[in-house]
């Protein structure tokens, strides 16, 4: 569409309510989560009782634990955040090493091996998650039966959590820095090497610089999106479970407020870490 071309009331009023529409449809949902999550009432839903901190601050006293003094909420989180910190480094390695692998070398079976890379998006969280269980449950039984050897780390856990995660984030860390390295000027390169520059130096003086805004992008990606999992989590976590697995199950005994003041707090870390990373971008 030109915009230089007069338009008409009606395309133009389309236009507006069609923005509107998608926007209210997109904000409202978590608008109701914000607004009764400050509701002095023990439930998340009209009528509205008034303003309160309970749901962050209330210390157990008068039947009220907010976010900050729930134990097993608290512990959660700090579950997500180990498992999230641990799968944006691997990811970050893997993904790294995969794209050096992709776009600096050519063999036989690379297309192959790029379209393989793909699959874990396409293939549904729920059956990622059984495939990496089934798989490790058989391992664990097998080292079990025949070497006598407990491998406690296969079974359901946090490991296997980040294992399962790390299966297809590696992949969106791996597309995010070789769209990076394919734009990179390979003459740089070579005009380091004639001047006899090692390449440990060129890595780390040249590539490393070039490819830090994709470091940093693929990171934070990989964190919020191990942050955020839930489908091959559930499948794979033990008596450890994180947060999203923790609020699951209280959802499934009934909503409470404290929900909605833990969905709060991570909307808040999410938006600092969408600015961080829009402020990371590469200027063209």
């Amino acid at each position: 569409m030109i915009n230089s071309i007069p338009q008409s009331l009606a395309l133009r009023s389309a236009r507006r309510i069609y923005l509107a529409a998608f926007l209210l449809f997109l904000f409202l949902p978590l608008t109701v989560v914000v607004m009764f999550a400050f509701n002095d009432a023990a439930y998340p839903m009209p009528p509205w009782h008034g303003w309160t901190w309970d749901w962050f601050f209330a210390d157990g006293q008068h039947e009220r634990t907010g976010v900050f003094f729930d134990t097993e909420l608290l512990t959660s989180l700090r579950y997500s955040v180990q498992v999230a910190c641990a799968v944006s480094l691997i990811s970050l390695v893997l993904g790294t090493g995969n794209a050096f692998l992709l776009e600096r070398f050519r063999f036989r079976g690379q297309p192959a091996l790029a379209l393989a890379m793909l699959l874990p998006l396409v293939i549904p969280g729920v059956i990622l998650g059984i495939s990496i269980l089934a798989l490790m449950s058989q391992l664990a039984q097998f080292a079990d039966d025949y070497l006598g050897l407990e491998l406690d780390f296969l079974r359901p856990g946090l490991v296997l959590v980040t294992l399962g995660q790390v299966s297809y984030i590696a992949s969106i860390a791996t597309l995010t820095i070789s769209a990076r390295l394919k734009r990179f000027d390979i003459s740089l390169e070579e005009a380091a090497q004639n001047l006899g520059a090692s390449r440990s130096a060129i890595f780390f003086t040249i590539l490393l610089p070039y490819l830090r805004p994709a470091l940093a992008g693929a990171a934070i990606m990989a964190f919020l999106l191990s942050f955020e999992n839930f489908n091959t989590t559930y499948m794979l976590t033990g008596s450890d479970a994180p947060l999203t697995v923790m609020i699951y199950g209280r959802m499934k005994e009934g909503a409470t407020p404290v929900v909605n003041a833990i969905s709060l707090l991570l909307m808040l870390v999410s938006a600092v870490c969408v600015i961080v990373m829009s402020r990371g971008k590469p200027e063209r």
